[in-house]
């Protein structure tokens, strides 16, 4: 099959919205805006070797592809809605396409987002997408907006998808009953859509968890000019990291392991109410992690009130570290 083939058998899609004015098959895609709306948009790039195994079950990695971008989306508190793809595949494996669609098409059906365009070519395997929801006007959730006294949220656990990680690198031997629980939390992450959208009139500064809880609440701490203050015992950590290893290794891989693609936030004491009632609806849990405060800009992190020293920083692409 050739690229074209390949593109109109495995990737035209009917789509069923009807603000797709004009998807794949043409120069470029034509989309209806809905009124008072603005518009957002998140790319993200995942290579092979980098982000995922060579080897990585293509099913699996469908979705992860669309469910790492899904979750910028809900950082926004965004509707999501259309979704473009480029795909460099190093030469046509049809059985790998067949399952990389499979659990691309499941997501993106599952959120009701419309494939409406991408691009495909030869070379070493990689993946970008690019996704767009939209918000009402004046909505979106952003960094910038903790105030001192707001308190620090996360949803559900914490450094699952990195013990994960370590037990594919045979790094960390898991218990056989939680290998298979920490395997899908690092293959499949579930974008927090719902909950971001709930978070619109409550937070008032939100990003997902991609690289690690300390250094991901860095940046908000950097947007918002303040101190950011962490509690590591009140940091949610799942039955199968207790069984797994102790509670300082797990405080490690929640602050730095990454894919976690959870929420975290920030939401004024006069909001707290509306938090618990907002996210019950949604049936998401969440666990408050620490305050911000006025001071130095950064992440304190505390332990039964002493201040804590990491053994290792959040993932960055360019540098052995964030700070």
């Amino acid at each position: 099959m050739n690229e074209f083939d390949i593109i109109k058998h495995y990737f035209t899609v009917a789509s069923h919205r009807k603000d797709v004015l004009m998807g794949p098959g043409d120069d470029c895609a034509l989309l209806q805006l809905p009124a008072n709306s603005v518009l957002a948009v998140s790319t993200d790039t995942l290579v092979s070797g980098v982000h995922f195994f060579a080897d990585m079950d293509p099913m699996a990695l469908g979705h992860k592809a669309l469910a790492v971008n899904l979750s910028d989306l809900a950082a926004m508190g965004a509707d999501p809605c259309w979704v473009s793809l480029a795909l460099t595949l190093p030469e046509v494996d049809e059985s790998w396409i067949k399952g990389f669609c499979a659990g691309f098409f499941e997501l993106a059906e599952y959120y009701n987002v419309a494939l409406v365009g991408g691009d495909m070519t030869r070379g070493p395997l990689s993946i970008t997408v690019t996704v767009h929801g939209t918000l009402p006007e004046g909505k979106g959730l952003r960094r910038n907006g903790a105030r001192v006294g707001d308190g620090i949220y996360v949803t559900g656990n914490l450094g699952d998808a990195a013990l994960g990680l370590q037990q594919v690198l045979g790094n960390i031997i898991v218990p056989e009953p939680h290998q298979d629980f920490v395997r899908t939390k690092f293959e499949h992450p579930h974008p927090r859509i719902l909950a971001g959208q709930a978070l619109r009139d409550i937070a008032s500064s939100a990003l997902d968890l991609s690289d690690g809880l300390a250094g991901d609440l860095a940046h908000v701490a950097r947007a918002s000019g303040m101190r950011a203050q962490l509690e590591l015992e009140q940091l949610p950590l799942s039955a199968a990291m207790l069984a797994s290893v102790s509670r300082e290794q797990g405080w490690e891989l929640a602050l730095t392991g990454g894919d976690d693609y959870e929420l975290c936030f920030t939401v004024p004491e006069l909001h707290r109410g509306l938090l618990e009632t907002a996210l019950a609806h949604c049936g998401v849990k969440f666990t408050r992690v620490g305050r911000m405060l006025a001071g130095e800009v950064g992440v304190e992190l505390t332990s039964e009130g002493r201040p804590y020293q990491l053994a290792s920083k959040s993932w960055d692409h360019f540098r052995s570290g964030t700070e």
